[in-house]
């Protein structure tokens, strides 16, 4: 499930708040999606027995497989946030992107992520 928001920081905040306030964290895994050919970022959760996206009033989609380049943050919000977007561009001079694929964020817990960003070509 998942809230589409322009690539702005100033929209992802709250619709981070927003989607915690309608599911909960407590058992939940997160992640951010952002599609660079559309400069969408998709704030999601993953979908759990039970739940229903449009009685919340959110979208479904899957995000897709394939090869990724990982690295894993670690740091207290929000001084950790701001560390994602330079984390990327450091990925990004290690292999080419996959920009039809998203990059993704992976919260695994509140002060740490996993940054996957898709390979070109795999």
């Amino acid at each position: 499930m998942f809230i589409l928001v322009r690539d702005d920081v100033a929209e992802m905040g709250p619709a981070w708040q927003r989607l915690e306030e309608l599911v909960g964290t407590r058992g939940r895994r997160f992640f951010g999606a952002f599609y660079p050919s559309s400069k969408e970022y998709r704030v999601c959760v993953q979908l759990k027995e039970g739940d229903e996206p449009e009685a919340l009033g959110l979208d479904l989609g899957t995000l897709p497989g394939g090869c990724y380049l990982r690295a894993r943050i670690r740091g207290e919000p929000p001084g950790l946030y701001e560390r994602i977007a330079p984390t990327f561009q450091a990925l990004l001079k290690g292999a080419a992107s996959d920009e039809t694929r998203p990059s993704i964020e992976h919260y695994r817990r509140h002060d740490e992520i996993d940054l996957l960003l898709p390979i070109a070509g795999q």
